[in-house]
């Protein structure tokens, strides 16, 4: 999503180089203010993750399965076909057992209805967020990769579902759903952007998620808010978000346009790649308060969670399939907070001060870590006994297996609070 009144598909940035670093589990409360509307993507992966519990009735269940808005765009992609929808037992079962699960999640910028109120009515379809979300095959661990929207790539050409083809060219990454979504369909611009991602990555997926600003307001709400750290006082007024420096609960009117404002006093220089590291932040603590609230276990809270992406995504028909979510949910219960991390295509500005960024060689490494199911960020040597304590790795946390970690952590949003050292 671009900011209120940003009309600009690009980021005027200086030339001067840089390149992304992977962020550990936790986004630390230092860290640069960052992103946007991978929330929404992210929050909508979260309640695929999180949101269904074995204590809920199966009537009920179905009615929000209902609910959800689900399309098969295996057709037009070359990577074959997505999971089978799964029917709801009283044994949730996981029915990609044993195999990693890649799910793109993206955040749709469409300006239409309750959204335009929000953003401006703005014709088109965007989408400047793009997240991966890997699920580790033996479920211990959740890697996050965002993808740029300024990264200058080869676009794929596009299928549609009348037969059609839209050509693709080398421009900013976020064109991909652009051309998919010419005839204003999710589904067809999903398809777009994760076959231009599968073309430069070699990465496959089984899901994917698109969801707009009106899910991820209510998605936050209906958690009673995500805790956070701000850094520093925020004054934005194009984004209307006015914030002082320190922990606090920001409701979802606040956390979207957190994660959308751009330009305005504490909001760094502007870039798109600066929300992301704020978005990875956001992120990661509306995980960390989800899972602390035992969703699993806590059925109203788990429904409102999961009504607010129903009602407002769009999805394939397997991860729409109640019985495949709590399957898929049910491996994930014992997961550890720590072992949940965020990292970002590894770029460089290419020096032609076209506000473009493009892939350095080490994203080559990254995309190989996906597909080999390898953690993204590489966990800190463990210290000796007798060494003396050393800072570790920025931004990485040591992963560790359910068997080495019988008591997964959880927190309550006062102990994520707390973490806030401004």
């Amino acid at each position: 999503m671009t900011e209120v009144g940003d009309q600009e598909s690009g980021a005027r940035v200086s030339d001067s180089a840089s390149e992304a670093t992977p962020r550990g589990s936790r986004a630390r409360h230092g860290a640069q203010p960052y992103v946007h509307r991978m929330l929404r993507l992210t929050a909508a992966g979260l309640a695929a993750v999180l949101g269904f519990s074995a204590a809920f009735g199966l009537t009920y269940l179905y009615k929000i399965e209902h609910s959800f808005t689900t399309k098969d765009i295996s057709t037009l992609l070359t990577l074959g076909t997505f999971p089978s929808a799964e029917p709801v037992s009283e044994d949730p079962v996981d029915a990609s057992a044993g195999k990693p699960v890649n799910i793109l999640l993206i955040g749709s910028d469409v300006r239409n209805g309750e959204n335009g109120n929000i953003g401006g009515i703005v014709g088109g379809m965007r989408s400047d967020t793009t997240l991966l979300m890997h699920v580790s095959a033996d479920r211990s661990r959740i890697d996050f990769l965002s993808f740029p929207r300024d990264s200058r790539v080869r676009v794929s050409d596009c299928k549609l579902f009348d037969g059609s083809t839209v050509r693709g060219w080398t421009a900013k990454f976020n064109v991909a759903f652009a051309n998919g979504g010419k005839n204003g369909d999710a589904s067809e611009a999903a398809a777009c952007t994760m076959q231009t991602i599968t073309d430069l990555t070699g990465i496959n997926f089984d899901h994917y998620v698109v969801i707009d600003f009106i899910g991820f307001k209510r998605m936050i709400d209906s958690l009673g808010g995500v805790p956070m750290c701000i850094p520093n006082d925020v004054d934005s007024t194009k984004a209307q978000l006015h914030l002082k420096a320190g922990p606090q609960v920001l409701n979802g009117t606040k956390a979207l346009a957190w994660s959308r404002a751009r330009t305005g006093v504490g909001l760094g220089d502007g870039t798109d790649l600066m929300r992301i590291d704020r978005q990875h932040e956001l992120i990661n603590n509306l995980m960390r308060k989800a899972f602390g609230l035992n969703l699993l276990t806590d059925a109203t809270a788990a429904t409102q969670f999961v009504k607010s992406a129903a009602e407002s995504a769009t999805m394939d028909p397997a991860l729409g399939s109640v019985g495949y979510l709590l399957g898929l949910a049910f491996s994930l219960r014992n997961i550890d907070t720590e072992n949940i991390n965020f990292a970002t295509v590894p770029w460089r500005y290419p020096g032609d001060r076209s506000g473009d960024i493009v892939w350095t060689e080490d994203s080559a490494i990254t995309f190989a870590k996906i597909r080999k199911d390898k953690p993204l960020v590489t966990p800190p040597p463990e210290p000796s006994v007798s060494a003396s304590a050393s800072p570790g790795v920025s931004g990485s946390a040591t992963p560790t297996s359910p068997s080495a970690s019988p008591s997964p952590k959880r927190e309550t949003q006062k102990e994520i609070l707390a973490d806030c050292n401004v």
